[in-house]
């Protein structure tokens, strides 16, 4: 007969491995303790006999089990809490009577009386505090804190009844002795079950990933316990800095020191690593992430504190690393003053607002609260995706910014005028740009149009309308520029800079000048991350090219912060840190995805990375400065140059001669022959090196 409990249990907590060490421990102590042989060879044989149905039957019974207590309608469930409640409450009163009174009464007169009050006062406070509306099954710590409030709350009202009422034959000390007791049949009755469902009949699928949470602390323990509500995740370990914890458990789960991370990944054999680390410094997330990108494991990440604070980590809140993670920096504290001085309380206009730059420019500058904010977007839809952006942003910060949307062309003078006009914007920001190397390279006229006359029409309007603070937004391309989007952008350049040497002109111009900003719509990351997503290949210019990479919002933090400190002519140059490979870039996306480099030597490879060329007008390499002479401003991250530039009235001159053109028989070839002669830097690649016959043009070597 005992034999036969002992192989029902083991086959009750097969597959379930603390059980079973549980059990088998028992069986053997009981087998010591039976006469004649013992079981045991009837227990292996039983465990040798036992089929994979047997694991199918049990997961089955789970899910069915679960299912069963999810189906049930809301009110059925808090009615079934509701019941189990009471009877607690009823239990807690007996044993505070016996432990108080030292006399195992099960009914009297006062047992009944203070019960009925425990009652009453019990339900609708749980009802007001929430109690009912958490899910048991996912009980955890801030459950049992609701449940130590709730009764808290409890202790007050039978403190009134029992001083100052005084129920007849009940001890005063009941109404804080009846409370504890209630708080831990409560807390042991939610983990019980939720133990008894997602535990106790918990199944880990055959196919399920192996997980590693990198991550001891809150986050980690919260994105522990959801996990095991996963039945394909099978949670095999933590690991931590903190090289006192290696060893240990946490909720039975074993510890191990990060200083042995390419050894615990051998032996837990991980499919996924899971970065619980929100509150870490962007370097030390870098390091790690670098240190796993050698590893063949999936590498997953939670986004920020924010769910930690609100105890309400799930495994949807999990997302893959992004590539920002490694090129970025630690972020430099943002100066107020700086971020302030020419945002708050001011009539401010974005141009170019829908683009990555002007769109970001736009977030940062609602936090600061202008008194007026202009939207000014040729694309329809981005201005319209962009309003709706801010203003479900200000409804979440609780903000009022008042937004007023421009759907109007840069390139058209008269458009500007009414614009301005209308507006007296006195900040502006100047982001409106073609920048897409190949299409400005193929589509000069519009190219030359948008940028460098959208620009000098904006700078006509601002200086006739009383705008204080004019910004443009720049690009490294315009540094000896190779094609016809940077030697454009140089030409804005030139136009700012001479009209801020006019001392007859009140307006402060400034240019603002970086490199690429990482997710940008042209930028190479979300081409490789669609290429990947397709299954490669993913396509490289040249395996030495070279970019530099800085996050959208430190560069709009910074593009603000210059253009307060502003003077008038100024060109300010943003430190973008060390140049990045592309090839490497290329490399990290694939690893960060979870796949391996297909090459030469690993022909069993996921994605292949093939080198198409370079594309005409693209260099290997991108500058920042004209000069050598760069001066430090009051930010670390920000530069002043100041360099070489035209008079207006030969700048003027040109620039006539240019919009005729333009606009007249939009010749392009002529109208490059005047870029070349505006910027003579400019160094031609591809068919203008042919077409472009000028001596002050140069082809590239």
């Amino acid at each position: 007969m005992n034999a036969s409990l002992v192989e029902r249990l083991w086959h009750c907590f097969y597959r379930n491995q603390s059980i079973c060490r549980a059990v088998l421990l028992a069986a053997r102590n009981l087998c010591r303790g039976l006469s004649g042989s013992p079981p045991r060879s009837r227990l292996r044989g039983f465990a040798r006999t036992m089929t994979f149905r047997d694991y199918d039957y049990w997961r089955r019974l789970r899910k069915q089990t679960l299912n069963f207590i999810g189906d049930r309608p809301r009110v059925q469930r808090q009615a079934a809490a509701v019941m189990i409640d009471g009877v607690l409450c009823l239990m807690a009163v007996w044993i505070a009577f016996s432990l108080r009174l030292g006399v195992w009464e099960l009914f009297s007169r006062p047992i009944a009386s203070f019960a009925a009050c425990a009652l009453l006062f019990w339900y609708p406070i749980a009802w007001r505090s929430g109690v009912y509306r958490s899910l048991i099954r996912y009980s955890g710590s801030r459950t049992v804190a609701d449940l130590a409030v709730a009764c808290g709350l409890l202790m007050i009202p039978l403190l009134v009844v029992c001083v100052l009422f005084r129920l007849p034959d009940v001890p005063r000390t009941l109404s804080v002795l009846h409370p504890i007791i209630f708080l831990l049949l409560l807390a042991a009755s939610r983990i019980a079950i939720r133990f008894a469902l997602l535990d106790l009949l918990k199944v880990v699928d055959v196919n399920a990933r192996r997980m590693l949470v990198y991550g001891a602390g809150r986050a980690g323990q919260q994105l522990a316990l959801s996990l095991r509500h996963e039945p394909k995740v099978d949670l095999v370990g933590f690991v931590d800095d903190d090289a006192r914890l290696d060893g240990q458990r946490l909720d039975g789960v074993r510890v191990f020191g990060s200083f042995r991370l390419r050894q615990v990944l051998q032996d837990t054999a991980a499919d996924e690593v899971l970065l619980a680390i929100p509150s870490a410094s962007r370097a030390r997330r870098r390091e790690i992430i670098e240190e796993l990108q050698g590893e063949d494991v999936y590498v997953r990440s939670l986004p920020s504190l924010t769910n930690v604070i609100d105890g309400s980590i799930t495994v949807s809140d999990l997302r893959e690393i992004q590539i920002e993670e490694l090129l970025g920096r630690e972020a430099v504290a943002a100066n107020e003053l700086l971020m302030s001085r020419t945002i708050v309380g001011k009539r401010v206009l974005v141009s170019g607002a829908g683009g990555s730059i002007g769109s970001e420019l736009c977030r940062q500058m609602v936090r600061c609260r202008p008194a007026r904010l202009v939207l000014l977007e040729q694309s329809e839809f981005a201005l319209y995706s962009i309003e709706r952006e801010l203003d479900a942003m200000m409804r979440a910060l609780g903000e009022t910014v008042p937004l007023e949307l421009e759907l109007a062309n840069v390139s058209e003078r008269s458009a500007m005028r009414r614009v301005y006009n209308r507006h007296r914007p006195e900040t502006v920001f100047h982001a409106a740009a073609y920048k897409h190397v190949p299409l400005v390279e193929a589509n000069p006229i519009s190219g030359l149009r948008n940028n460098i006359m959208g620009t000098l029409y904006s700078v006509e309007a601002a200086e006739e309308f009383g705008a204080t603070n004019f910004t443009l937004i720049s690009t490294d391309k315009a540094v000896r520029p190779t094609n016809i989007m940077g030697a454009s952008k140089r030409v804005c350049e030139l136009i700012l800079q001479a009209r801020a040497a006019n001392p007859d002109v009140g307006t402060i111009f400034s240019m603002v000048r970086f490199g690429n900003v990482l997710g940008s719509s042209g930028s190479v990351v979300p081409l490789f991350k669609a290429q990947i997503a397709a299954g490669g290949p993913l396509t490289l210019t040249h395996r030495e090219i070279t970019r530099y990479f800085m996050t959208i919002p430190e560069a709009a933090q910074l593009v603000i912060q210059a253009s307060a400190m502003a003077k008038g002519g100024e060109v300010f140059v943003l430190d973008m840190g060390e140049p990045v490979r592309i090839a490497d870039l290329a490399r990290a996306m694939v690893r960060l995805s979870g796949l391996n480099i297909r090459d030469a030597d690993h022909p069993d490879g996921d994605i292949e990375i093939v080198e198409t060329g370079l594309r005409p007008g693209e260099k290997l390499y991108e500058e920042l400065l004209i000069g050598n002479n760069p001066e430090p401003t009051n930010h670390p991250r920000i530069m002043r140059a100041r360099e070489r530039l035209l008079q207006w009235p030969e700048l003027d001159a040109m620039l006539k001669e240019l919009d005729t053109t333009i606009r007249g028989t939009g010749d392009a070839v002529a109208a490059m022959q005047i870029i070349g002669r505006l910027v003579p830097e400019y160094a031609a690649g591809g068919q203008w090196a042919t077409l472009l016959g000028d001596h002050h043009v140069k082809s590239v070597e």
